[in-house]
């Protein structure tokens, strides 16, 4: 990340990030590895994570983890708390925007959705959290996204668990402040990650997102890591319970993409 704003106060930390191989996910590693952080990330996809973790040697740890196998999840958290020092930052990144048809969604992959896209945020938090506690405090940050406030079609689980996001980072908020743990959300707008390049934008798509933003340039992984890294350091102490929309204005128009 070039010319990144240093943050003191992080160096030296545990950084847990889960969806880190890629897009988004390895952009934050990235930007907590050169803040000096210890970053353990978890993902599914093997080789871009092995790359990602000998690129950055020593300053992260990869471990495969499907976060839909909680106990799977819980063991990774506990681990990286024992081999790296308490977890005091919890990036709760892991996703999959799979779009899905209306007609042709059933309650078998209504919950894996679910599974893959919400309910890792509460038990990854349940699992930090005593680390946090232990350690003075923490910082906790779920990923939600913009689709949800757009009504995205073709995306019914996804945006119901995005927008659900929101209602746990502030019931966590309330519930963990008194522990010294700070419960933010993060929510992208149209990201330009490789996946998203290769599967869903076409050049015109990408021009159109531009077009319907209040700020015209393409959104990066980098900018959303940027946020992250404000929201865990202690320039961010006084901030808990909101949800910071890194969109260029997309969100602010009622246009919604086909």
């Amino acid at each position: 990340m070039v010319d990144a704003a240093r943050y003191p106060d992080l160096a030296g930390r545990t950084v847990f990030v889960s969806g880190g191989g890629s897009g988004i996910g390895a952009a934050i590693v990235r930007a907590f590895a050169a803040q000096g952080c210890s970053v353990a990330f978890v993902d599914v996809a093997d080789e871009p994570s092995h790359a990602l973790a000998r690129e950055l040697g020593s300053r992260a740890a990869y471990t495969r983890c499907d976060v839909r196998d909680v106990d799977a999840l819980r063991g990774a958290i506990a681990a990286a708390g024992q081999r790296l020092g308490p977890v005091r930052v919890l990036v709760n990144n892991a996703a999959r925007d799979d779009r899905h048809a209306f007609d042709e969604v059933t309650p078998a992959y209504w919950d894996d959705n679910l599974a893959t896209n919400l309910r890792h945020h509460f038990f990854a938090a349940q699992a930090a959290v005593p680390q946090m506690r232990d350690a003075g405090g923490g910082a906790i940050l779920n990923m939600g996204s913009v689709s949800w406030m757009r009504g995205r079609p073709q995306l019914a689980a996804y945006t119901t668990s995005k927008a659900a996001i929101m209602g746990l980072t502030r019931t966590l908020a309330r519930e963990l402040g008194a522990l010294g743990i700070r419960v933010n959300s993060i929510v992208p707008g149209a990201v330009a990650t490789a996946r998203q390049k290769a599967l869903w934008a076409s050049p015109e798509e990408e021009r159109r997102f531009v077009e319907q933003q209040c700020l015209r340039f393409r959104v990066s992984e980098e900018d959303v890591a940027r946020a992250a890294l404000f929201l865990a350091s202690d320039e961010a102490r006084a901030i808990t319970g909101q949800s910071l929309v890194v969109d260029a204005g997309l969100a602010q128009t009622s246009v919604v993409v086909p």
